[in-house]
């Protein structure tokens, strides 16, 4: 019995010493986790730079309540890094395209940043319908000269969505007479700002009180631009050759009716897949087209 006795108890001054010593090495492991974490990951304040503005125009950031909603976006938006690398991998791929098309119609060239925050540059789909780069619901695609049914959807065809952006816009601007007005309403509709600005005779948008999301939207754009514009500055490094490129193309037009696109395609030397990824405006496996509308349907030039 006492041999038993002694046993046990060297077995538990084994066991206390192991667990103390496998402590001491934890709090070391911990505490050089520490060390190894603050050495080369730093999570920094930033530095909001003083003259911001968006298309043109001023940011007021005397005021405070504009001011930390700025400082949000730039952190969220630096901070998330995978998601800021995408960003620059896709601006390059399709700035290219809208840049011209709201030169063209007079819209300042910020407004490529608001494409960006809305889709994050895919055709992607809100859960109140809207689609595309551009996120246009149904009936302001219609109201701005885009078919959208079940057949075509050219909320789908960045050109023609840019351009549809752009109607929309210049009218909120013809309204609100600023450009920040006019995003905004792009975000809350043109009554939507309206009546909130009726209500709180005020005339800016930095004088709105608004919900969460218009509340964020300006400020996001005004963030994402000023890191898209230097990336250097906010820790984003990477070489041309990383970033997303577009190829060359050739339009072929078609003015009937489509019965089958896989073999449509396969008559162009392509595959159906290729041809959805070039036209994802086109929804089905068949164009109807029984008004024998003239289509633009993009094929690339050299074989993927």
């Amino acid at each position: 019995m006492k041999n038993a006795v002694k046993i046990l108890s060297l077995v538990a001054i084994i066991l206390v010493s192991s667990l103390l010593i496998f402590a001491v090495k934890e709090n070391k492991t911990d505490a050089n986790s520490d060390i190894s974490t603050s050495e080369f990951y730093k999570i920094k304040a930033l530095k909001i730079p003083k003259n911001l503005s968006f298309a043109g125009e001023r940011v007021p950031l005397e005021k405070q309540d504009i001011k930390e909603r700025i400082d949000r976006e730039l952190l969220v938006n630096t901070y998330w890094q995978s998601n800021g690398l995408l960003f620059f991998k896709r601006t390059h791929k399709y700035f290219p395209i809208i840049e011209p098309i709201l030169k063209k119609n007079g819209i300042p060239d910020d407004f490529k940043y608001l494409a960006v925050i809305e889709s994050g540059l895919l055709n992607v789909t809100s859960p109140a319908g809207a689609r595309g780069f551009w996120q246009l619901l149904p009936n302001t695609a219609r109201e701005n000269g885009l078919e959208v049914n079940d057949n075509v959807d050219e909320r789908y065809n960045l050109e023609l969505a840019t351009q549809a952006a752009c109607n929309y816009l210049k009218e909120a601007r013809e309204k609100f007479g600023t450009w920040t007005l006019a995003a905004a309403a792009y975000n809350a509709g043109i009554k939507g700002i309206s009546k909130k600005m009726e209500t709180q005779q005020v005339k800016s948008y930095y004088d709105l009180l608004v919900g969460d999301e218009t509340k964020r939207y300006i400020p996001r754009i005004i963030a994402v631009k000023e890191i898209l514009t230097h990336p250097k500055k906010y820790g984003f490094i990477f070489e041309k050759s990383d970033l997303y490129k577009l190829k060359p193309t050739k339009q072929i037009k078609v003015d009937t009716v489509i019965t089958n696109i896989a073999r449509f395609s396969k008559n162009l030397g392509i595959n159906y897949k290729t041809l959805k990824l070039y036209n994802p405006w086109l929804r089905e496996n068949k164009l109807n087209n029984k008004s024998r509308k003239e289509y633009s349907i993009k094929i690339p030039i050299e074989k993927p």
